[in-house]
């Protein structure tokens, strides 16, 4: 069980785990749609993947969120996903990049060594995503 929320910090860190919850959601509902314009079976595969990871973060960020403020999230979904492969491609590279930076400066400043550890491994997976999408990303420029 985790601490309930007492200090203005713990506010600060409901609210990011809020948008991390949030950028779950999004990430989870673009994948879906990114991996149908894959352009072959081994792309499609590793984006339903990645999608896999999202969803195993989105499921912790919940529990998190629950256990800290007894409550369900509405999670939202906060960026649109682009119909275009190539596009999508770029976007998901981007945001990959920027939620592995935003997860290290919440690791960063968590008290709690689990929550801590959840937040690090995210943000590796995070990583690894982003390099899955710049590899795809490049592959369709040659």
């Amino acid at each position: 069980m985790y601490a309930p929320i007492h200090s203005s910090s713990n506010h600060s860190f409901i609210d990011d785990l809020q948008h991390a919850i949030n950028g779950e959601y999004s990430a989870i509902q673009c994948y879906s749609q990114l991996a149908t314009f894959a352009r072959n079976e081994e792309e499609q595969q590793q984006i339903l993947e990645i999608r896999q990871d999202e969803i195993k973060h989105y499921r912790q960020f919940v529990q998190i969120y629950i256990q800290m403020t007894g409550m369900e999230p509405c999670p939202q979904i906060i960026e649109s996903c682009p119909s275009d492969y190539l596009k999508g491609l770029e976007f998901s590279l981007k945001d990959e990049q920027e939620t592995v930076d935003f997860y290290l400066d919440i690791a960063d400043r968590c008290e709690n060594p689990n929550i801590k550890e959840v937040f690090q491994r995210a943000a590796a997976d995070e990583q690894n995503h982003a390099v899955w999408f710049l590899y795809f990303f490049t592959k369709q420029m040659m």
